[in-house]
């Protein structure tokens, strides 16, 4: 294990933003993981740890030491008749893991399929998509304390996870190197298409048979996690740009949840704001509220382009990076679309891209 200077985080971040670290390190073990923590360079510095960067906006260079999770393994720890218990180490690939398990024909992180970034990551922001969240399947996570370099482990309990939230975002921000996690998935069909896009998907590539009593979840034929997962992914591709191609860090914006008596006072309003209910609370879709909102009368968020950066034509949640740009440039614009959406709706939109 080497730690260089002056490290050039352009290709580790997939916004594609310029920026350098002061100190940089891969760790590949967890034996690497223990020496590093005895290191003046991480010790006297801060610290930032790094997966897959698609959940960060560099908007400066970064003057402490960036922690590059290697941490590669997938393993199945213990199984029954219903039931696999699968752990995965930090810094393998969330979609290769999510390929793994479909392939295998196990239920649980199907509808998960393409996010990116790295599994370590993926207990930070509780991920979620179409329907289900990480804490839905999740067993537990494994961690070191950065400051005493213990091992520990965090049950789901434990982990206090909220809506793209955990105490590893909040309170214990910091604190912890996630190094692995463990599922619990399912050996028996337990498929959950009840999100309108994915089940209309699969009704019109005759993959389920369309349901006349217009349920939430449609009754499955010979449907499969391979199904669910492929349809997924297809379905991000269509809707959201290839940071490959263009810079981006996924949806920007958090989805916005309110009380019912708060929504009912917009809907006096906005009549034609669309909702959906989750327990006692409504979540309002963030890309719509952007959508009705611009720089100025007349003109959408939704495609607008300032300078080297813009939104998305597809998808207002999406922040893009044409190339040449900055991360403050980023900021900037993200800052006047929060601010014009609570001027038109007095909803206080939060990012869910980590700000350097």
């Amino acid at each position: 294990m080497k730690i260089l200077e002056n490290y050039d985080l352009t290709p580790l971040n997939t916004f594609g933003m310029r920026a350098r670290a002061r100190f940089f390190v891969e760790v590949n073990n967890e034996s690497d993981l223990k020496e590093l923590f005895l290191f003046p360079e991480f010790k006297n510095n801060s610290k930032m740890f790094l997966g897959g960067g698609s959940n960060v906006l560099f908007t400066n260079d970064f003057d402490g030491i960036i922690v590059l999770n290697k941490l590669k393994g997938v393993d199945i720890l213990r199984e029954d008749n219903k039931n696999v218990f699968i752990r995965s180490m930090g810094g393998e690939i969330w979609h290769n893991l999510v390929s793994f398990t479909v392939e295998k024909g196990y239920w649980g992180i199907e509808n998960l399929a393409l996010i990116p970034g790295t599994v370590g990551a993926a207990p930070m922001q509780n991920i979620g998509a179409y329907g289900v969240e990480l804490k839905d399947i999740l067993e537990n996570v494994e961690v070191f304390e950065i400051e005493t370099g213990a091992k520990k482990v965090f049950k789901k309990t434990e982990c206090e996870f909220g809506y793209r939230d955990s105490v590893f975002k909040s309170k214990f921000k910091g604190k912890y190197f996630i190094s692995a996690i463990t599922l619990q998935l399912s050996k028996i069909p337990k498929p959950n298409i009840s999100y309108k896009f994915l089940r209309e998907y699969l009704e019109s590539n005759k993959i389920i048979v369309k349901n006349s009593k217009a349920s939430p979840v449609a009754s499955p034929i010979r449907l499969q996690p391979r199904d669910v997962a492929d349809a997924v992914a297809e379905i991000r591709r269509s809707k959201l740009p290839d940071p490959k191609v263009i810079g981006n860090a996924g949806s920007f914006f958090k989805n916005v949840f309110l009380s019912e008596v708060k929504i009912k006072i917009l809907l006096e309003k906005f009549p034609d704001m669309p909702i959906f209910k989750e327990n006692e609370v409504v979540k309002i879709p963030s890309a719509w509220l952007i959508e009705h909102c611009g720089p100025k009368d007349g003109i959408s968020w939704k495609g607008y382009k300032e300078g080297s950066v813009g939104v998305h034509i597809k998808q207002a949640l999406v922040l893009v990076h044409y190339g040449g740009g900055t991360g403050l440039e980023v900021k900037n614009l993200a800052e006047k679309i929060i601010s014009s959406v609570y001027d038109k709706f007095g909803i206080k939109m939060e990012t869910e891209v980590n700000i350097i």
